[in-house]
C-alpha cells in the first residue's frame, strides 16, 4: 500500500469519518431500540448528529483545578485511540493477508486507550463525584479485565496460536467460526460481558449512574470536549461489536454478514435494557467468580480441542 491509501484508510474508510457514521447509526439503533422496549418511540434518525452539534456549539468550562492540558487533551487520545482501534480492524477484514505479526496485541493496546483515558481524565477534574466514578471504572476495569483476556487467549489457542487478526479470519473462514465450538461459545459469552462493561454500558454503567454521582468521570466535562467524549464512546461501540463479530464469528466476509453485525449489537442493547445496574461489589463478583471460572473453562476446553 502507498502513503496515500494509508491516508485514505485512516482518514475515510474505514477510518476515521466512517467510524464517526457508525458510531452515530449505532446510537441511534440503541435509542431507537431501547425506546421500543419501553414502548416509545425513540428519536428521529439524525437525532444523534444533532446532539453532538449541539455540543460543539456551546462552551467548554475548565475546573479551576484541573490541568487544562490533560482534562482537554484526554478526550481526543480516548477517540484517536478508538479509531486507530477501528481502522486496524477495518483493514484486516477487507485484506486478512495484508496484517502484521501481533497486530492483534496492538488492536488490545489501542482499545484500552477509551477507559485509561476516562480514568485520567475524570481523575484530573477535581471534582468527588468523579472521583467516586474513577474509583468504580478502575475497580471495574481490573475486574473484568482478567476474563476478557482468558477469552482471547481462548481464541489464539484454537487458532494455533495465531496473532494477526487476518490469520484469525482466514482459519475460520477455513475451519468454522470459533462461536460453533464448545470453547469458542464460552469464551464468547466472557467477552461480550467484558466489553459490555468496557462501553459503561447498563447493567455495568457503575461508573456514571447518572442517578447516583451525575455522571461520574463526566461530571465536569461539557461543550466540545464533552461532544468528543461522547463521540469517542458511540465509535468504541461500533468497534467493539465489529472486535466481537471477528473475533468469533468469521467477520464480515459477504453483504448478509452485516446481520451478525446487527444480532451482537441487539444484544448488547437488550442486555443493557432487560437488567438494572449492579452494585460494584456485585460487578466484581460476577466477573472474578463467574465470568473467571467461564474463561478457564474455556480455556481448558480449547486445550482439550473443544
Amino acid at each position: 500500500m502507498n502513503f496515500g491509501m494509508h491516508i485514505f484508510y485512516f482518514v475515510v474508510f474505514p477510518g476515521f469519518i466512517f467510524t464517526f457514521i457508525m458510531g452515530l447509526l449505532f446510537n441511534w439503533i440503541d435509542r431507537k431500540l431501547s425506546a421500543r422496549v419501553q414502548w416509545r418511540v425513540g428519536p428521529p434518525f439524525f437525532q444523534p448528529l444533532w446532539d453532538f452539534l449541539k455540543l460543539l456549539a456551546k462552551d467548554t468550562y475548565v475546573p479551576e483545578d484541573a490541568p487544562k492540558f490533560i482534562y482537554l487533551i484526554s478526550p481526543l487520545l480516548a477517540l484517536s485511540g478508538v479509531v486507530i482501534f477501528t481502522t486496524l480492524l477495518g483493514v484486516s477484514n477487507m485484506f486478512p493477508l495484508e496484517g502484521f505479526l501481533g497486530d492483534l496485541i496492538v488492536a488490545l493496546y489501542f482499545l484500552s486507550f477509551f477507559p485509561v483515558w476516562l480514568i485520567i481524565a475524570g481523575s484530573s477534574s477535581s471534582n468527588p463525584l468523579s472521583g467516586v466514578g474513577v474509583s468504580r471504572e478502575m475497580a471495574l476495569y481490573f475486574a473484568y479485565e482478567l476474563p476478557f483476556l482468558l477469552g482471547i487467549f481462548t481464541v489464539i489457542l484454537k487458532s494455533g496460536g495465531e496473532l494477526r487478526i487476518g490469520n484469525l479470519l482466514l482459519y475460520q473462514w477455513k475451519n468454522g467460526s470459533f462461536l460453533y465450538s464448545w470453547s469458542g461459545f464460552l469464551a464468547f459469552v466472557v467477552v461480550l460481558f467484558s466489553m459490555q462493561a468496557k462501553l459503561g454500558l447498563v447493567p455495568f454503567d457503575i461508573g456514571e449512574a447518572e442517578q447516583e454521582i451525575m455522571t461520574g468521570s463526566y461530571a465536569e466535562f461539557s461543550g466540545p470536549v464533552l461532544g468528543v467524549w461522547r463521540l469517542a464512546k458511540f465509535s468504541l461501540f461500533y468497534g467493539v461489536v465489529l472486535f466481537i463479530v471477528m473475533l468469533f464469528w468469521s467477520g464480515i466476509r459477504y453483504p448478509w454478514d452485516v446481520f451478525k453485525v446487527l444480532g451482537i449489537l441487539v444484544v448488547m442493547v437488550l442486555l443493557r435494557q432487560t437488567n438494572p445496574r449492579l452494585r460494584i461489589d456485585q460487578a466484581l463478583k460476577f466477573f472474578w467468580i463467574w465470568m473467571l471460572i467461564l474463561g478457564i473453562i474455556a480455556l481448558l476446553l480449547a486445550v482439550r480441542g473443544y
